[in-house]
């Protein structure tokens, strides 16, 4: 009995700019993933929470939201958001 074993050659791989970056935003979205799991396994469940949001127009807007009063408060202003803050907490 004979053992031939041949190692075939890979093919070369040709990467384009269209596949290069389709790899760099699976790539970011990956990252974006994984970093927000972290968070939020990491978060402190009574911390306030706040969040810059997009709407459907495309406007961006900011979310706040105090667990543990249960409070929350939405503004187009971050000025706005953070006065809402000050005084949920001066209280």
């Amino acid at each position: 009995m004979r053992n031939d074993i041949r190692c075939m050659q890979p093919e070369e791989i040709k990467i384009t700019s269209k596949t290069s970056n389709i790899l760099a935003s699976i790539g970011q979205a990956l990252h974006g993933l994984w970093d927000n799991t972290v968070k939020t396994l990491l978060a402190d469940p009574q911390e306030l929470q706040v969040i810059q949001k997009v709407d459907r127009h495309g406007n961006i807007y900011w979310q706040a939201y105090d667990p543990v009063t249960g409070k929350s408060y939405a503004s187009g202003s971050e000025v706005d958001v953070t006065m809402w803050i000050e005084q949920l907490y001066r209280q």
